[in-house]
């Protein structure tokens, strides 16, 4: 991770789907924290060598307010949690509100891998409603596992939205791609050249940065496209 900095200056001792467990062993933590079904095999192998796994999969807004909460109160910090919880929602309630004032809400698709194409998971469709967007695929932001959230590029055109937001999981966004792709150059967003980056770190990790420059950056952008 990249966040904070100071997480640059500790080792590395695991990825998102791999670890060096015998390094995790012998630092003998009390506590290890995951993240969601693809984690479940390293926590499971952690348990196996005794070690005490708390596995949280928070998929949306208020549940990622709910793990907060729950962390805090694992770790000793419950009032800080109860603080930072609540400075969040309030937060995520300003943004809320500078939205409801925009004149028009245009019709949003953010995609969260391009090969094959997937919109985007339920926390960051929730957050481009607060930011004042309008979601083109609301049915399927429920849906748990990205195979369930593959899109048909065709759908997409015909849904023809008006911005594209794009977040590759890490991967480097390229614009052509998507502007390249059959049928899309007749799509609002490409036609206007409305396609926009949002880093990984700051929208695809349900925890404190997407609920702050995340959603930030999202009601910058569709805010700046509305004409007033």
């Amino acid at each position: 991770t990249v966040r904070p900095p100071e997480a640059r200056q500790k080792p590395k001792i695991s990825a998102f789907i791999n670890a060096k467990f015998d390094k995790i062993e012998a630092l003998q933590p009390d506590l290890v924290l995951a993240f969601s079904d693809l984690q479940a095999d390293l926590a499971s192998e952690l348990v196996r060598r005794g070690i005490t796994v708390v596995t949280f999969n928070q998929r949306t807004v208020a549940e990622i307010l709910q793990m907060i909460r729950m962390l805090g109160g694992l770790v000793g910090c419950q009032r800080e949690a109860e603080q930072l919880a609540d400075r969040l929602s309030a937060d995520l309630d300003r943004v809320r509100d500078a939205a409801s004032r925009l004149p028009e809400r245009l019709r949003t698709f953010f995609e969260e891998w391009d090969e094959p194409l997937i919109s985007a998971i339920r926390w960051v469709e929730e957050l481009v409603e607060i930011a004042g967007g309008a979601p083109i695929f609301p049915e399927l932001s429920a849906a748990k596992l990205a195979k369930d959230r593959i899109v048909d590029p065709a759908e997409v055109a015909r849904r023809d939205p008006q911005i594209v937001f794009a977040s590759w999981c890490g991967k480097k966004l390229r614009t052509e791609t998507i502007r390249s792709r059959p049928g899309w150059d007749r799509v609002s967003a490409v036609r206007d050249d409305r396609i926009y980056e949002i880093k990984s770190t700051y929208i695809l990790q349900p925890g404190p940065a997407s609920l702050t420059e995340g959603v930030r950056r999202l009601h910058e952008v569709l805010s700046s496209q509305i004409p007033r």
